[in-house]
């Protein structure tokens, strides 16, 4: 079996681990890193559970190789404290069961982040890459628009 050296920058710190070369980002943040906060859906990239930032984009680290990472800045649910969105998910009761609360946090974060204007199509279009199983979809948005809607403020 062939193992793999590699360190990641996650969350601002530096982690290093060995790795075979098919290892997800997702097996070794939760199993190698001990990051559980990003979670094992369908792992094949339909539900957005897993979903962490890369180089401050969403990506589902069920896709990605770990090796693929190398070098670049990966932020999980872990990374994240405080943020408007977080405040707003709680605030609007935008959870249920809260399994894929992580997931959509950080792809509604990235949103944010990357387009502080976004139009109520933008937004719809940006959650379908996240799926809840419990159909929380119209309290996620709420949360969304309350935080654009005070970054326009």
């Amino acid at each position: 079996m062939v193992l793999v050296s590699i360190t990641l920058v996650i969350n601002g710190a530096e982690r290093s681990t060995v790795v075979r070369p098919a290892e997800t980002l997702l097996y070794v943040v939760r199993e190698k890193l001990g990051l559980t906060g990003s979670k094992p859906g369908c792992l094949n990239g339909d539900c957005g559970a897993c979903t962490v930032l890369i180089d401050d984009l969403p990506m589902k680290s069920c896709l990605m190789l770990a090796i693929e990472a190398v070098g670049k800045n990966i932020t999980t649910i872990e990374g994240l404290s405080n943020t408007d969105i977080q405040k707003a998910f709680v605030e609007h009761f935008a959870f249920q069961c809260g399994y894929c609360t992580p997931g959509f946090v950080m792809n509604c974060h990235s949103l944010i982040q990357h387009r502080p204007n976004a139009t109520d199509d933008k937004v719809e279009d940006w959650l379908h890459s996240n799926l809840c199983r419990c159909t929380g979809y119209e309290e996620i948005k709420i949360a969304v628009k309350s935080v654009l809607n005070r970054s326009e403020g």
